[in-house]
């Protein structure tokens, strides 16, 4: 489905309350969560195509402005308030790339480097490095086209423990070819098309997915091929 010829709504996201459930992967979804809101109910962010943003909280309206301007796709991010009886921002969810800059743009090289080590160790805890090597090594064993450095930032995203994406799956641990080709697929659609671009726009997921497929498999071809 097109967006309208209207100015597109912000994408939103919401800190819930409440116990929910995702209404695609059917994943319970508890007091803290985060979900978006569709026709069919509330997805988890990795349903809604959101979870490879990162969180910047509220507080510094130059860095939130400049990330913002600089994100390809961004969100905010609400929390109901029990004593003004509306929902308040609490952030907003931005590309890892887009925030860099803002950072570089508004802080000190000290701030920034301050702020990408604490980012760095963040990550670092989620990842299991032995999964994520051996994830990388199966990716460019059925895409051998595909360039190391992206075969890693691959695994990475798909691995993160904890979290509901791909590379957690059960199919995933035994490196199943078609755990690894959605992995493979999600980046390219995220990283390389204009995907994200048109979930801002306000297109759904289904239609943005459908007017980038050409594109994700012509890379997906080119990236079988041996480089």
């Amino acid at each position: 489905m097109e967006a309208s010829s209207e100015k597109a709504k912000d994408l939103l996201v919401f800190m819930i309350r409440k116990e929910s459930q995702c209404a695609e992967c059917g994943e319970e979804l508890g007091p803290g969560r985060w979900i978006t809101l569709e026709k069919k109910g509330a997805l988890c962010l990795s349903c809604a195509d959101l979870d490879h943003l990162l969180y910047l909280p509220s507080g510094d309206a130059a860095l939130t402005r400049r990330a913002t301007k600089h994100s390809r796709l961004h969100a905010k991010v609400l929390r109901w308030s029990r004593t003004r009886k509306r929902y308040e921002r609490q952030g907003i969810l931005v590309e890892s790339a887009a925030l860099d800059k803002a950072e570089e743009e508004c802080l000190s090289d000290a701030e920034v480097r301050e702020r990408r080590r604490e980012r760095e160790a963040e990550r670092r805890e989620l990842l299991d490095e032995k999964y994520v090597q051996d994830f990388s090594k199966r990716i460019r064993e059925l895409f051998p086209g595909c360039p190391a450095k992206t075969a890693t930032q691959i695994a990475e995203h798909a691995c993160q423990k904890y979290s509901k994406r791909v590379g957690r799956s059960a199919a995933a641990k035994e490196f199943d070819p078609e755990a690894v080709f959605l992995a493979v697929r999600a980046h390219i659609r995220h990283a390389m098309t204009r995907y994200d671009e048109l979930l801002l726009k306000g297109y759904d997921r289904a239609f943005a997915r459908f007017k980038v497929s050409a594109r994700v498999d012509e890379i997906l071809g080119e990236w079988e091929q041996k480089a």
